[in-house]
């Protein structure tokens, strides 16, 4: 199969008709083990997540240029191509509608959705998580490998009248009919910002690295090594969060749109979102009027803003009440605003910006 998977991608270089992550480098060009395979992602944290299960043995194309919206990707016809010619596509379906639409036209079915590895959290529970009292519900055993069955549960506390009428809008917007489109960035049934969320994260390296030794035998154990290796990068982030955000003053983070549900449930957390699943969406004056009460009744000191969405409706919102405003970033591209060059860098930026936000000592 990656000795087809070459010649294939040489042709098209060839001809010029797209610039493949995999054209051009390697060895001898008949698959052999100086050859690397071509990885294509559409969101900055499995770019990175690829490149370090990969290593030097994979070259890695990320569809989403740097500083743009995830949510908005259009396929070029080129990228298309660059798609359906890549030896995988690594991908989270929900994300990206276009992506889902260029996925199946994979001659060899070469992909990897992270749903098929990850247990994701429906975006009913994410909304359910905005509008109940964390009360130390959930817990998170470090020894015991990555087990999310724990986190999976009904809201047991209503917040307040405001924040559950929101919590049952965003249930229902997040429904959807499974044959019904792609209009409006309707991420579907599940939320797919998994990768806020270290433990999957972990796990969808485990998987990948699965799958690259599928594809590429000949450097499995290189593939399982690296797999280890980011694992104990990822466990050592959470370490980290679980320490800092032990002992905190408040624990409602006021974000822009509803990017933080994994965050939130792993570190019990309360998500109150400006706007829903979708960082584009303009939130109603109503709903701009509940967020601003729920930030005076609660004393939120600080009202998180994102690099890649306009910051106006939380700046509003924080003139308003009198609270401040601090970056809080879902981690969906790097910007020169990122708290950081990476994603281990923006993860402990992030985690820096709650602890200040929050007032953990």
């Amino acid at each position: 199969m990656r000795g087809r998977t070459y010649v294939k991608v040489a042709a098209v270089c060839a001809a010029g008709m797209l610039t493949v992550a995999g054209c051009g480098t390697g060895g001898g060009g008949e698959g052999g083990s100086g050859e690397r395979l071509s990885v294509v992602t559409g969101v900055y944290p499995l770019e990175w997540l690829a490149g370090q299960v990969g290593g030097d043995h994979v070259e890695v194309a990320n569809l989403t240029e740097p500083g743009a919206e995830p949510h908005d990707l259009e396929l070029t016809p080129r990228q298309v191509g660059q798609v359906a010619d890549a030896d995988l596509a690594f991908y989270v379906s929900g994300l990206q509608p276009a992506v889902d639409d260029a996925v199946p036209q994979q001659g060899d079915g070469n992909a990897l959705d992270v749903a098929d590895v990850v247990e994701l959290r429906t975006a009913e529970e994410n909304a359910a998580e905005e509008s109940h009292d964390h009360g130390g519900e959930e817990s998170h055993d470090d020894e015991g490998g990555h087990d999310h069955a724990e986190e999976d549960h009904a809201a047991e506390e209503s917040h307040d009248h405001a924040e559950d009428a929101h919590a049952e809008d965003e249930g229902a917007e997040a429904s959807h009919d499974d044959e019904g489109g792609h209009d409006g960035h309707d991420h579907g049934e599940f939320d797919p910002h998994m990768w806020l969320d270290t433990d999957r994260m972990a796990e969808a390296a485990s998987g990948l690295a699965d799958r690259l030794a599928e594809i590429d035998p000949d450097h499995a154990d290189a593939y399982a090594a690296n797999a280890e290796e980011v694992t104990t990068l990822l466990d050592g982030i959470h370490e980290d969060y679980t320490a800092g955000l032990a002992d905190c003053r408040s624990r409602d983070i006021v974000v822009s749109h509803t990017a933080f549900g994994y965050l939130a449930a792993r570190y019990d957390l309360h998500q109150i979102p400006v706007a829903g699943l979708d960082s584009h969406s303009e939130p109603s004056p109503a709903r701009m009027a509940e967020v601003a009460e729920v930030v005076r009744e609660h004393d939120v000191q600080t009202v998180f803003t994102e690099p890649l969405t306009s910051p106006e409706s939380a700046e509003t919102i924080a003139e308003e009440t009198g609270a401040d405003t601090a970056v809080l970033d879902p981690l969906e591209g790097v910007t020169d605003a990122s708290p950081g060059d990476d994603y281990p860098s923006i993860m402990r930026g992030n985690l820096e910006a709650l602890s200040t936000a929050l007032d953990c000592g």
